[in-house]
């Protein structure tokens, strides 16, 4: 079994959640999001592509996000995420159990946060206040601004927009107001440009999928064959990650230890095991630009594999088998 992350034992009985919101006080406004704007296809598009990239960035440290809305507020995934994103270690604890303790951490890691965006405190449309207490409108504004700045390449859904509900309490009572909120920008000619091809090609030319999938075939066959391996079927040969890995190994020079991966794999957590590491040593080395979950290879969803085996023979493409020049990005 693969050890249990830090973050799932933090969720173990005892652990002390922040306190109730308590009524507004006569001044103070707070904003809500009301069932519809929940339930809006593109927010919930935003929260899952937020989810899957902050899940493969954490995925050496075995923490997984399940719940933006959630698993944020108290400062352990940020603290984690932002030392991935920058390589900057903060002198924070690691283990925060205590209301109080965790609001200490996240005060902390907000404000590194801060310093690396260059916000002032007025400028940021979060705090610590909203994100402990798991407002989600804040949480995903601090996420993409962290995407924008250190991924800027993540596939974000582009303007999404949803509508929220101000409540003010006043002398005479609470008082409400609509308004749209600004999550993403808006889609723009060079946004289109960095589209991912794959999704281009799935969604307008599926009948050309076929003969990129064999152009691949063929490639990763003339790799493997020093093995003695072949691969028919691109859509479930690399589900358990043992094919991906050896063949990594032969492109990259890596020379793979059997401790570090299972060559039999037995079990889901076995197979997401290797595809992990497989993805971990394609991103190590820049082959990786596009976010792939290690979930979806495990899943054998054909576009994900794809992806990840065109990282590799765009690189390394024999050039006698490209008589009719170079293949390029599929079209």
């Amino acid at each position: 079994m693969e050890p249990e992350s830090l973050y799932n034992l933090l969720q173990l009985p005892g652990k002390v959640d922040p306190p109730a919101q308590e009524p507004l006080s006569q001044g103070e406004k707070k904003k809500f999001l009301p069932p519809t704007s929940r339930k809006d296809p593109k927010f919930e598009e935003l929260q899952k592509v937020l989810m899957e990239w902050i899940n493969t960035e954490l995925l050496p440290e075995h923490i997984v996000v399940r719940s933006l809305e959630e698993d944020i507020f108290d400062g352990l995934i940020l603290h984690h995420l932002f030392q991935k994103l920058t390589g900057v270690k903060l002198d924070v604890e690691e283990i925060a159990l205590t209301s109080a303790s965790q609001r200490r951490k996240l005060t902390a890691v907000l404000e590194a946060i801060g310093q690396s965006l260059q916000l002032e405190e007025p400028q940021a449309k979060w705090n610590v206040e909203r994100i402990f207490n798991k407002d989600l409108l804040a949480t995903l504004h601090l996420l993409v601004a962290l995407a924008e700045r250190f991924q800027p390449d993540l596939p974000l859904p582009t303007n999404v927009q949803v509508e929220v509900i101000t409540m003010e309490s006043t002398k005479s009572g609470l008082k409400s107001e609509k308004s749209v909120e600004q999550l993403t920008e808006c889609s723009t000619d060079k946004d289109q440009d960095t589209k991912d091809a794959f999704d281009e090609l799935f969604k307008l030319a599926p009948e050309k999928v076929n003969a990129v999938k064999e152009a691949i075939v063929n490639f990763v066959n003339q790799k493997l064959d020093r093995l003695g391996l072949s691969v028919q079927n691109l859509d479930t040969q690399f589900a358990d990650g043992v094919i991906l890995l050896l063949l990594i190994g032969q492109l990259e020079g890596f020379f793979l230890n059997l401790k570090e991966f299972y060559l039999t794999p037995n079990s889901p957590a076995e197979k997401l095991h290797n595809v992990a590491l497989a993805l971990e040593l394609l991103k190590d080395e820049g082959l990786l630009n596009y976010p792939v979950s290690p979930e979806d290879i495990v899943e054998k969803d054909a576009k994900s594999t794809l992806r990840v085996l065109y990282s590799l023979f765009r690189k390394h493409k024999l050039k006698e088998s490209m008589d009719r020049g170079s293949l390029g990005s599929p079209k």
